[in-house]
């Protein structure tokens, strides 16, 4: 497809560029590129011209958000690459620079222009052109009176920029899609749906950016971006619990409000959006699925064959004993995904899902009981963190110190607290669940034992325990 008519072409160093970004998914080669179309980004404030457009210049910068198809791996890949051109270099933006050959291309999230424009694109609604691509702004909150930008750092697969607040303003964040699917992002539209049915215990949405592509013959459709309330300051149950693990303090109460809420968070969920019976072909799937993931650890971890009737008798029972119905979850649920916010309580982020699965298997109805079995591994985790050096002793084995077992005991403490709460909150009683909830937590865990042998194989010990402990 030709590439929109924009004021400079893509540089010829784009592609090396890519590869070096942590958004890329193609490790170890450079992409080959082929252009969707680009979408010319205006700045908050500037209104259009008479014919409906929006310049493309901001300030002394030219912003563009290009649609980029990356054909050179085994299946072709859509990036999102927000880019800005200037015509002198910007002091501080060194880290972010594409091309300094002059014109200067920067990455637009980390120019305060384009991340301003991208923000403006949502919060009044704009709508955006390119040839044969557009997207538009839809706004769900109140509009954003914000200064300065930064990006969030440490994000694999999105870009994240914060924007402090302005006199009277909220502090606002704006996720990027790098990655672009086709269909909406569960991100977006699970927490647009919480929010918009009374719950408080999301960031408060402002709205999101979806765009639209050619995908062969049809057009095809995904969010861009995603913009809501920033909660600066607080800090994540991950870091509240192994605060409390070095400190020696109890986390059942903690736990217990957390379980609580996660009921609250399912109950909307199971109120606003679709919910489906269970029925033999979802459960045909479901175990498909848990057997795919132990074949995908069983060759990541080749120690794992040895336990495959078990791992099989696990699976089938969680399979065969009565489920609830399926309706949209967290999907990745854990103590990094939870923040403790004064007065507010525990609130909840990042309802994207396992990223490792596809979009459609996220968008889907799920068990609920995946939230909590997920949650469950994470207290397990952060156990075996605080050792600092991967999985507590007690879950396995007769080398357990005294540590290990006063570690090992203050996950079981949270554990039971968690589940004593979610039941308080209304939910279904996850005891009643052993089987199904036994499954689940199985395969979280060969889904973790599958991430820590490919990135961080001195932390395949914690996986690696919680196997041992449930298949007795």
């Amino acid at each position: 497809m030709t590439a929109p008519v924009l004021p400079h072409p893509l540089p010829g160093t784009l592609p090396a560029w890519m590869a070096r970004q942590r958004w890329y998914t193609g490790k170890g080669r450079v992409p080959h590129l082929e252009v969707v179309g680009a979408l010319s980004l205006a700045p908050a404030g500037v209104p259009p011209t008479a014919g409906g457009e929006h310049p493309a210049r901001t300030g002394d910068a030219e912003a563009a958000s290009w649609l980029l198809r990356d054909v050179g791996g085994p299946a072709p890949v859509l990036y999102q690459v927000p880019l800005t051109v200037r015509h002198e270099p910007v002091p501080g933006l060194e880290h972010a620079l594409v091309d300094g050959d002059g014109p200067f291309v920067y990455d637009g999230c980390h120019d305060p222009a384009g991340a301003t424009a991208l923000l403006a694109a949502v919060v009044e609604e704009r709508a955006l052109d390119g040839a044969g691509v557009g997207a538009r702004g839809h706004r769900t909150g109140s509009r954003a009176a914000v200064a300065g930008s930064r990006v969030l750092r440490g994000e694999q697969s999105n870009t994240s920029i914060i924007f402090d607040a302005a006199t009277g303003g909220t502090p606002v964040i704006l996720k990027v899609f790098r990655v672009v699917q086709a269909g909406h992002n569960p991100d977006v539209e699970v927490q647009e749906a919480l929010a918009g049915g009374g719950s408080t215990r999301v960031p408060r949405p402002l709205g999101d950016l979806l765009g639209w592509w050619p995908d062969g013959a049809a057009r095809a459709e995904g969010h861009l971006a995603f913009a809501q309330e920033f909660l600066p300051g607080v800090q994540d149950a991950w870091r509240v619990a192994l605060r409390a693990l070095e400190h020696g303090t109890d986390f059942a109460d903690r736990a217990a409000a957390l379980g609580e809420t996660t009921a609250e968070v399912h109950a909307v969920l199971a109120r606003t959006m679709p919910t489906a019976e269970a029925d033999d072909a979802a459960r045909e799937a479901m175990l498909a699925g848990w057997r795919r993931r132990y074949a995908a650890a069983r060759e990541a971890v080749p120690a794992l064959a040895a336990h495959a009737d078990a791992v099989e008798a696990v699976l089938r029972a969680g399979a065969a004993t009565p489920w609830p119905a399926l309706q949209r979850v967290h999907g990745d649920y854990h103590l990094g995904q939870v923040l403790d916010v004064p007065g507010r309580g525990w609130v909840l982020l990042d309802f994207e899902g396992e990223p490792l699965r596809p979009l459609a298997e996220r968008t889907a109805p799920d068990l609920p009981q995946r939230d909590v079995a997920g949650m469950l591994r994470s207290f397990d985790y952060a156990a075996g963190a605080a050792t600092g050096t991967g999985a507590t002793g007690a879950a396995g084995g007769t080398t357990a110190t005294a540590a290990d077992r006063a570690r090992q005991a203050w996950a079981d403490r949270a554990r039971a607290a968690f589940l004593d709460g979610y039941r308080a909150g209304g939910g279904r009683d996850p005891r009643s669940d052993a089987e199904l909830l036994r499954a689940l937590e199985l395969d979280k865990a060969l889904y973790e034992a599958v991430y820590e042998a490919r990135n961080r194989p001195g932390w395949l010990p914690i996986p690696l325990a919680g196997v041992a402990r449930l298949l007795g």
